[in-house]
């Protein structure tokens, strides 16, 4: 991961490519799906405490997917806000259709 990316144009391809195994793509759809859930409870229930699950879910279902599925290092660690953009895309792409789950 030495090339640095300018722009999440230009980063989200290489995203794609750390994300070809299925399981951990499916990982990232739960992980992020959670995050979702927790985000809503959190703002319905008025108890932002929730809120503290939100990484746990999203990361800790996405790192499994890396560490067991893709066996590669997340992006996340050197790319963390196109990263996280980056998942956002990719849970709509997954939901359209756009990517196979």
């Amino acid at each position: 991961m030495s090339r640095k990316y300018r722009t999440f144009k230009e980063f989200y391809p290489f995203y794609l490519q750390q994300h070809r195994d299925r399981r951990c793509r499916g990982l990232h759809f739960i992980g992020t799906t959670l995050v979702l859930a927790i985000v809503l409870w959190s703002v319905w229930s008025r108890e932002p405490r929730w809120l503290l699950l939100a990484p746990v879910a999203g990361y800790g279902f996405a790192w499994v997917g890396h560490f067991f599925f893709e066996m590669n290092r997340p992006a996340t660690f050197t790319y963390p806000i196109y990263s996280l953009l980056g998942d956002w895309v990719m849970w709509k792409d997954m939901i359209s259709g756009k990517l196979r789950l």
